[in-house]
């Protein structure tokens, strides 16, 4: 048969094959029974494997320029691996006690009772779980329980003084669940100089090793507290009940969103953990590690706020209480007309988040004027004359009022018998767009009592007064009285010039932002967007939600905008913006108190012919509506001059570059 060429080469090409694969096999073999056969040896031969979790970064805060807010830095904890901990865990933690108290670090000790002899339980601190742990009577003495403790713990070769040091450390260690799959952190952040004595004293403190973990940092530690809230450790009755922690993945010392966006953020901030595995022979000795899951940083959460506009708020809000003789508190808020997000929201008295712990106590017993308070939130003030264009809208759409009628204030308004408020002036003949300006009270009692209790809320209601504003962290619904009918009287007065009910600088801000748009009542809002740690991929970008619209007619919007616009050109805010180069549309306030001086309100909107933000101030006892006029006057520049200072801050991510 003749030599066929074609029908031999799909046999070359196999054989090729064949062989290539032959020593693929050959060097795999190689690799597990001879290079590498002491560790596949091993692990082929261990009883078991356990894994421990590898802590993710949390995601960063940033403003809605790129800004950073709270971010991560390097931190040094010392842990203990309870896979390498061998018999002489009593001497190594003495001996790190005694390392840490040289160098004035403290170490985490949860045992409730006194740190010397006479023993005493901690005042202030629940005993029952020492009690359930060491399982003596619930009547047992605080040195029945010390006297259990060492012999739980094996302690009797040591000075009484050395027991009480170790007890509280191995008992923290058992309440916090010790094991291989939750190592122990037996101190925070501690200073770099340390953190070398023990990486070298490493072969002497077996189990103990020098972990970094990243810790939140906030670059500025007085800007926005109240909004962007505090991180701090997982309280024990939120651990497997309450928040339930545990359930959702988290060991006893992490540490998770306690107030603000920080926990409301949490699942996105959190990030993934990773896993490390550990695998051990029969007689449970580590025979290899393997990392099973590399950990994913937490989410960046971008927010609405301007961190340049926050902080000249903050500052300018501080500035005018403390030029104000009376007045000792305020907040001040900025919205967006068109979508209802948040540039600032200043608060005063305010604290600064470094020195928040060693002052908690001191500002829970202000009350009244603690710091920890979100007052643009949660401050419920009466609002004064700022709730009369709600108020002109509801007699305009329910044909009570006719644009360009004049109604005569006598002062003195003697429509009841029973009930007959004043104005502060004798107006006399005054039509809508004066009776704004000038503020009359006479002219807006008598649109309240023709329009009705009941028909007024309806209107507040539908401009965000009264109902929560849907912000992402904690919000008042303020106080809104709920008339039965459309009835007269007394309290229809009152509420038709701001009294009674009382409202919160947020939901004032969304109110005028809602009138400046024609009647869209969006959904209040902190987050502007919700990305991956470096920014490379958006997962989440809130778009403006709408809660509901008010019918308004164009004519009527015209109409209680002229108003608006008299106020600030020479009505009650002329002081303050009579000379502003740019056209405000405003009305201010003075809201009687049942102590002290009145409150002071002002709220607008800018520019007038095409609006973009609402503004809102309230400034408690500062006896006048004009108070703020410098403060209206820095809020304003501080937006109109953001748009020359929105370039981001270079700060690079700390931990993932």
């Amino acid at each position: 048969m003749p030599f066929n060429k074609k029908r031999q080469t799909p046999i070359i090409v196999l054989s090729i094959l064949l062989i290539i694969l032959v020593l693929v096999y050959s060097a795999r073999i190689y690799s597990i029974q001879i290079k590498n056969a002491s560790k596949y040896s091993s692990v082929s031969g261990s009883a078991t494997s356990l894994s421990a979790v590898l802590k993710a970064p949390r995601g960063e805060i940033i403003d809605c320029n790129g800004r950073k807010i709270a971010v991560n830095r390097d931190g040094y904890n010392i842990v203990f691996n309870k896979a390498y901990v061998k018999d002489n865990l009593n001497d190594v933690i003495l001996s790190l006690i005694n390392l840490l108290n040289e160098n004035s670090v403290p170490f985490i000790d949860k045992l409730p009772i006194s740190a010397s002899s006479p023993y005493s339980f901690k005042e202030g601190e629940n005993t029952d779980k020492l009690i359930k742990t060491i399982g003596v009577a619930h009547y047992a003495t605080a040195d029945e329980c010390v006297t259990q403790l060492i012999k739980k713990y094996d302690l009797s070769k040591y000075s009484p003084e050395d027991q009480r040091k170790i007890m509280g450390v191995r008992y923290t260690m058992t309440i916090m669940d010790f094991s291989i799959s939750y190592p122990y952190t037996f101190a925070e952040d501690i200073p770099t100089e340390l953190m070398r004595k023990i990486s070298e004293s490493g072969f002497l403190l077996s189990g103990v090793t020098v972990e970094v973990v990243p810790y939140r940092e906030y670059t500025d530690t007085s800007l926005a507290v109240n909004l962007i809230g505090t991180v701090g450790p997982i309280f024990e009755e939120d651990w497997t009940s309450g928040e339930k922690y545990k359930d959702r993945g988290y060991s006893f010392g992490d540490k998770v969103g306690k107030s603000g966006i920080e926990y409301y953020a949490e699942d996105s901030l959190r990030g993934e953990d990773g896993e490390i595995t550990y695998y051990l022979d029969a007689k449970g000795n580590i025979v290899d590690t393997e990392i099973t899951k590399e950990p994913v940083a937490g989410k960046t959460v971008m927010l609405s706020i301007d961190k340049r506009i926050q902080r000249i708020a903050q500052d300018a809000l501080q500035s005018t209480i403390n030029s104000l003789p009376t007045c000792n508190a305020g907040a001040a808020v900025i919205t967006e007309v068109k979508t209802a997000k948040i540039l600032c929201a200043a608060n005063c008295p305010t604290y600064d988040s470094a020195t928040l712990a060693e002052n908690y106590d001191y500002y829970v017993s202000q009350k009244a004027n603690s710091p920890l308070q979100n007052r643009a939130f949660t401050g419920v003030y009466p609002i004064g004359s700022t709730i009369k264009p709600a108020v002109a809208t509801a007699a305009i759409e329910n044909n009570k009022y006719n644009i360009g009628e004049h109604i005569t204030c006598l002062h003195t308004y003697r429509y009841f018998d029973d009930y007959q408020p004043s104005c502060m002036h004798t107006h006399g003949s005054i039509g809508l767009t004066m009776a704004l300006s000038k503020s009359c009270n006479y002219f807006f009692f008598e649109l309240g009592r023709r329009v009705g209790a009941l028909t007024l809320t309806d209107y507040f209601k539908q401009f965000g007064l009264g109902v929560k504003t849907g912000v992402e962290v904690d919000d008042s619904a303020g106080i809104l009285v709920e008339p039965k009918s459309n009835g007269v009287g007394g309290d229809t007065l009152q509420i038709s010039i701001g009294q009674l009910n009382a409202f919160t600088p947020l939901q004032l801000a969304n109110y005028v932002g809602t009138f400046a748009n024609g009647g869209t009542h969006y959904k209040a809002s902190l987050i502007k967007k919700i990305t991956s740690y470096d920014m490379s991929e958006t997962y989440d970008e809130r778009q403006p939600e709408i809660l509901n619209k008010i019918d308004i007619k164009p004519t009527t919007l015209n109409a209680i905008k002229e108003g608006m616009l008299s106020v600030t050109v020479d009505g009650t805010g002329r002081a303050a913006l009579g000379d502003y180069p740019i056209k405000i549309g405003g009305k201010t306030g003075t809201a009687q108190t049942n102590s002290g001086n009145d409150h002071s309100t002002f709220i607008l909107f800018a520019p007038y012919d095409n609006p973009e933000i609402a503004i809102s101030i309230v400034l408690e006892h500062a006896n006048s509506g004009y108070a703020s006029g410098t403060l209206v006057r820095t809020l304003l520049d501080a937006y109109f001059t953001s748009i020359e200072n929105t370039s981001p801050e270079v700060m690079p991510y700390t931990v993932l570059e």
